[in-house]
């Protein structure tokens, strides 16, 4: 793999760095990058534009693209420090800097930069070296501060969206519809590239935090049609999973169905687990048909797989031990289960689940009574060893109680490996 890695960086370093660039130059600057290049070294535009070629690879899956972009960012981060200093003299190549900085280069250029002072860069572009010095620095508010007078739409496309990209990072804790907004622009501005990918990334869980259900379900399934192989797919399909544990599925029909459509573009064994994680997650936060559906979905793909039809099965039962109508039948279940298929957290679910059954039982007049809320008050057992005409709810409170204990990012780790 190692010796791979290197004939993809002189692939890239010596065959892209004579890419054509995407951008036309203005007859100074065209003159000022054939000066470069007439001693035979790249312009700065090229070793971006050599970069994003091999990172672009990567949004497709290419792990030696992944593994030899290191070794490519220490090649140009040499080249871009020993470029002489009449060649920042020009716009395109002080954007190219920002540019390579914002891809994960070396943001000591950026200081030379600024260390060269006004022969290099112009008050306009102050801010954006700046800004992008102090966001991969991680002083965010100077970078806020810097990056807020720049408009993404007055830069070379591959640069207005990774400005979009950060400024949408800085503003999503404090103005999520903005970020929102960002990350749409950079999607436009750079399709089919890393620079989308990580947009399109990022955006779906902007969707998911502002409650913006159907537009979260679009974003997450056209990610996993077109970026399912990227070497971050795992990472977003981790947060995917977290993503759905807090929605309630079965509040609307059309949120259950645009789910299930999402879920679609994944394999089988994947959709299954999350179908799990995430009814498992319901039963803790009181949203029964959630639950219900969702454990009836992965059920469907169990298939031979023991554990998790028993997994299923015991999700489904105790989502329905609250309601009168079908407490008998979900008991029975309860009982059916073979308890050498569930771990220890699972097993604690169900004889609690079993306990709460029985003491929901004991109540003569809770068969002609309507089913339980999904999220209910908390409510008192009597001293005396009678149960009131809550226990449901009870029930349901101890249930959700059990897991939550529980590290959910751990579930998480656990659930799909690329």
């Amino acid at each position: 793999m190692k010796g791979r890695s290197f004939s993809f960086i002189a692939m890239f370093v010596f065959l892209g760095a004579g890419a054509a660039m995407a951008e036309s130059a203005g007859p100074s600057e065209a003159h000022a990058e054939q000066k470069v290049e007439a001693v035979g070294i790249p312009s700065p535009v090229q070793l971006v534009r050599t970069l994003h070629l091999m990172q672009d690879q990567i949004a497709v899956g290419s792990m030696e693209a992944h593994v030899a972009q290191r070794g490519l960012l220490g090649i140009l981060d040499d080249r871009f420090m020993n470029l002489e200093p009449e060649t920042w003299q020009t716009s395109k190549n002080v954007q190219a800097a920002v540019s390579f900085v914002l891809s994960g280069g070396n943001p000591a250029i950026l200081r030379k930069l600024l260390e060269l002072g006004s022969s290099v860069i112009g008050e306009s572009e102050r801010p954006l070296v700046e800004g992008a010095l102090a966001y991969v620095e991680g002083r965010e508010d100077a970078a806020q501060s810097a990056l807020a007078s720049v408009d993404p739409r007055s830069l070379p496309p591959m640069l207005g969206a990774q400005l979009a990209l950060t400024q949408s990072a800085l503003v999503v804790r404090k103005n999520a519809a903005k970020s929102d907004e960002l990350l749409d622009f950079a999607r436009l501005q750079a399709p089919g590239t890393l620079l989308e990918e990580a947009a399109l990334r990022r955006q779906v869980f902007v969707a998911s935090q502002t409650g913006k259900m159907e537009k979260f379900q679009s974003l997450a399934t056209d990610y996993l049609r077109r970026y399912r192989h990227s070497i971050y797919a795992g990472n977003f399909r981790q947060r995917l999973a977290a993503a759905l544990t807090r929605i309630d599925f079965g509040k609307e029909a059309s949120r259950f169905d645009g789910l299930v459509a999402m879920m679609s573009e994944l394999e089988p064994e994947a959709r299954r687990d999350l179908y799990l994680l995430a009814s498992r997650s319901s039963i803790e936060q009181g949203f029964t048909t959630s639950a219900q559906l969702l454990a009836d979905k992965a059920g469907e793909l169990a298939g031979s797989d023991q554990a998790s039809g028993t997994r299923a099965k015991l999700y489904r039962a105790a989502s329905l031990i609250t309601s009168p109508q079908f407490i008998d039948g979900a008991v029975n279940d309860l009982r059916s289960i073979d308890r050498s298929n569930l771990a220890a957290n699972d097993l604690s679910l169900l004889d609690s689940a079993l306990a709460m059954a029985d003491q929901i039982r004991r109540v003569p007049d809770l068969q002609s009574r309507p089913a339980t809320p999904a999220k209910p008050e908390v409510t008192k057992v009597a001293s005396e060893g009678q149960v009131s005409a809550s226990t449901p709810v009870q029930g349901l409170e101890q249930l959700q109680a059990l897991s939550k204990a529980r590290d959910a990012l751990s579930r998480v780790d656990k659930l799909i490996k690329n």
